[in-house]
């Protein structure tokens, strides 16, 4: 590779949970592996500047504990960036927030879910499209995900191309031209993660009606959400 991958850091993880498992950037990192392409962090909060994006390699786009209706002066300047990223075909993949941000970008709809929020380990469900995709073909119809999330893409954009869904969110993945995908769920977490969110997120989820006990003993392993990381980065250092 001659150009660097780059993860655009949008948010931060809890204080006590970067203290012991570390950061967005980081879990991303280690959710690559064993794959090593060369990497760049642009952590957006921090006020570092945009690469231009014939300089990317590809991109992925992290969570945050932000809203994308908060519409943040960094937020809109990374919405405003992706459809030229995209225009010229550098590879994408949002994650959570960044799949929200990227739909939005190119037309699509985002908001507070209306059914609250979706967290813990899920099932999710490919479509039919997705035997076709480059990252979701080799997946089971049915897997498990990681999953932390109140806003949701109401409306994809006109031209996405739906890949994966559940009874609680109907866009968990999809696809935008040829190199450019949005995931809902966090392919990054681990279940050690993912314990750390429902901890911290409790007495909210619980004021939800969401049952604390089932979420936590449902945490596990989520090997095939992984593999659409794994995919993207093998697809970026293949082209």
């Amino acid at each position: 590779m001659s150009k660097p991958l780059y993860i655009f850091k949008l948010g931060t993880t809890f204080a006590d949970t970067a203290a012991r498992l570390g950061d967005f950037e980081e879990w991303t990192c280690a959710a690559m592996q064993p794959l090593n392409p060369p990497l760049m962090v642009v952590d957006l909060l921090k006020g570092e500047v945009l690469p231009l994006p014939h300089e990317c390699a590809g991109v992925i786009l992290t969570g945050s504990h932000a809203m994308v209706t908060d519409n943040l002066p960094w937020s809109v300047a990374l919405e405003q960036w992706l459809p030229e990223a995209l225009a010229l075909e550098v590879p994408v993949l949002g994650i959570c927030y960044g799949h929200q941000l990227l739909a939005r970008a190119m037309g699509g709809t985002v908001d507070y879910h209306p059914q609250g929020e979706e967290a813990g380990t899920v099932e999710v469900q490919l479509t039919p499209e997705a035997a076709r995709d480059p990252l979701f073909a080799e997946l089971p119809m049915v897997f498990k995900a990681h999953v932390s999330h109140s806003q949701t893409v109401l409306q994809l954009p006109p031209t996405a191309v739906l890949l994966a869904q559940n009874a609680h969110e109907p866009h968990h993945a999809f696809r935008l031209g040829r190199c450019a995908w949005g995931v809902q769920f966090h392919p990054e977490y681990t279940p050690a993660i993912m314990h750390d969110y429902l901890k911290a997120q409790a007495p909210a989820l619980a004021a939800q009606g969401h049952d604390m006990l089932k979420l936590t003993a449902a945490v596990c392993a989520t090997p095939h959400a992984q593999q659409v990381l794994q995919g993207f980065v093998q697809w970026v250092m293949d082209h």
